[in-house]
């Protein structure tokens, strides 16, 4: 009697483990740092969006140069919902009273690359 519980046992936790371990996906994500320089003390009027050039564009729908092309702030985030862009992030960096302002807004998208993780 000892034997057989025992033994549902083993074969109990065996089954459980290994649904428990099929079920942990890592998701990854593709990251898109886009700059808005804003002028200063004029309500956030943009003079201009830049894009670097960066490993997530490559292969993807968007371009820095349809980016680049935006006039304001909310077509920046209308444009990246629409293409699947998470919006993650924003910061801003203010150096004088009358510089520009630069604000870095960071997206996000799920990568359907399933990349190796980085040790």
């Amino acid at each position: 009697m000892k034997i057989n519980i025992l033994l549902l046992t083993i074969v109990t936790i065996l089954f459980t483990a290994g649904t428990s371990a099929q079920a942990q996906q890592h998701t990854y994500y593709d990251f898109l740092e886009v700059i808005v320089v804003q002028k200063a003390n004029n309500r956030g009027v943009i003079k201009r969006i830049r894009v670097e050039a960066q490993p997530s564009l490559e292969g993807k729908i968007i371009t820095s140069k349809a980016l680049e092309k935006l006039k304001g702030t909310s077509q920046l985030l209308n444009y990246m919902n629409q293409h699947h862009w998470e919006f993650v992030d924003r910061k801003a960096i203010v150096s004088g009273e009358n510089d520009p302002v630069w604000m870095s807004y960071i997206f996000r998208k799920q990568s359907l690359i399933k990349k190796p993780l980085q040790e």
